[in-house]
């Protein structure tokens, strides 16, 4: 081998830059990826919750007519 290419193999100082560079945006993404998927879980849990609090208007119409009270 030459001198020349074993300079080539190294990669230059550009293309490691380019390479800290990729990795630190592909580590924000993840990130972010990673903050969006907390959001949108706690997100559903919040609406199942809030669907599971709903009462049902029938079950109040059967309480009312178990005490013997007029149906509204």
């Amino acid at each position: 081998m030459t001198a020349a290419t074993l300079h080539i193999a190294a990669p230059t100082f550009v293309e490691r830059a380019g390479l800290r560079i990729a990795a630190a945006i592909t580590a924000h993404v993840r990130a972010r990826m990673e903050r969006r998927a907390e959001r949108r879980a706690l997100a559903l849990y919040l609406l199942r919750e809030q669907q599971a609090r709903k009462t049902d208007p029938f079950l109040l119409e059967q309480a009312l007519q178990m005490i013997g009270s007029r149906s509204r």
